[in-house]
């Protein structure tokens, strides 16, 4: 049974926006810290961000001020708002949902994933 799944994504040019969505379930939504990872070719996975129930978020040091995460209640989704893309921000992007939290080996439910592609 799939519990995340993520819509969005595609290739831009640099300066451009995307937006990722990452559907649900209920008890996923309400319950557990939910984020964004990416992975770029020969790099870690690296968490961009992340949100909890009551709204508080976190950012990577690397997309604060350009990427925007967000809750939808109405849709059990959270989404990731893009702007200001770069090059580097080049990577397969995952939607990740833990119930304690979204460090190392934390996550419990993973998305499919879907790319990303900055380039001129």
């Amino acid at each position: 049974q799939v519990q995340l799944v993520e819509s969005g994504g595609g290739a831009v040019q640099p300066g451009g926006s995307l937006r990722l969505s990452c559907a649900a379930s209920l008890y996923i939504f309400s319950r557990y810290y939910m984020g964004w990872y990416r992975q770029a070719p020969g790099k870690e996975r690296e968490l961009v961000a992340s949100i909890v129930s009551g709204g508080a978020v976190n950012y990577a040091d690397s997309v604060k001020g350009r990427f925007t995460i967000s809750r939808d209640n109405t849709k059990y989704a959270v989404s990731l708002q893009m702007n200001s893309l770069r090059p580097e921000d080049t990577a397969v992007y995952y939607c990740t949902a833990g119930r304690y939290g979204l460090g190392p080996g934390s996550s419990d439910y993973w998305g499919q994933g879907t790319q990303v592609t900055v380039s001129s």
